[in-house]
């Protein structure tokens, strides 16, 4: 028996892939090595391993692919625990942007973006990533995120720029007011994941030509600062936001030579097709 996961920032999906072509499912919170302690992965790891693998069956395999997991010092707390469940299992450790790389176009050729909360990039070629434009993380960075798309909406809110309509439902939903921003911003955690929180209410409201500005601009950054400059046109895209921004996405790239053939919100069912039984 195989197992896949891949984890983000905040959920892990988890495949077990029997002989007999069975596959098992599960879905916990997120096991990123930079947030978790011990304590916690073990709880995390605890919680899926009975859905997947119920009758104690021997794992063979283990890949595991996460956000963070760039050398043996990261990964080391989790094979620990992985190690503790499955002690016979060989298990593999790869970063998030390999895992869209192989679900987008396996051992293929490509441009791979993440758009999910934050943002990523690589060109990969013949089954090897062999250039990475670095992301920069949300202060830096994160081009044609959620989290890059609500910190513009939230920018312009507190500036008075938004339209009066559009200002007022925001308000209407959400309740916050320049204060309460500003603390979520600077002094609270997760200060990523309440401005990608906001992308969905952006992208609802991006028949108005204002916020179809914005949104345009979020996405066309990304395209020149990142997926243009890899010089190779075809281009997939992991991530629930890319995939909400599918049409917009493509018009942009076709001004910049780039074909976008292949949208997937998660790469996980993918994996399961690129490992196999």
């Amino acid at each position: 028996m195989k197992i896949i996961l891949e984890s983000g920032a905040t959920k892990t999906a988890w495949r077990a892939l029997y002989e007999d072509g069975t596959v098992l499912r599960a879905q916990t919170a997120g096991l990123s090595p930079t947030c978790l302690d011990v304590e916690q992965t073990r709880r995390i790891v605890a919680e899926a391993v009975p859905q997947l693998n119920p009758d104690g069956r021997l794992v063979s395999e283990v890949y595991l692919y996460g956000a963070g997991l760039v050398g043996d010092a990261s990964a080391a707390p989790l094979l620990d625990v992985i190690g503790t469940w499955c002690p016979f299992a060989r298990v593999q450790f790869h970063s998030d942007i390999l895992a869209a790389a192989r679900a987008l176009f396996g051992d293929g050729s490509g441009v791979v973006a993440i758009m999910g909360t934050g943002s990523n990039s690589c060109l990969y070629e013949s089954g090897v990533m062999v250039r990475n434009i670095r992301p920069g993380g949300y202060v830096l960075g994160d081009e044609g995120s959620g989290v890059a798309l609500g910190r513009a909406f939230l920018s312009d809110f507190v500036k008075g720029m938004l339209p009066q309509q559009i200002e007022a439902e925001f308000i209407s939903e959400y309740g916050l007011d320049y204060a309460q921003i500003v603390r979520k911003v600077y002094k609270e955690q997760a200060a990523s994941a309440f401005m990608a929180s906001l992308a969905p209410f952006v992208l609802s409201k991006a028949s108005d030509e204002y916020i179809h500005e914005m949104v345009k601009d979020c996405l066309e950054s990304f395209v020149k600062r990142a997926l243009a400059r890899y010089g190779m046109p075809e281009v997939g895209v992991v991530g629930s936001f890319g995939c909400a921004c599918r049409n917009m996405l493509t018009e942009i790239g076709e001004r910049y030579g780039l074909r976008f053939v292949k949208f997937l919100p998660s790469p996980i069912d993918e994996l399961v097709r690129y490992h196999g039984i």
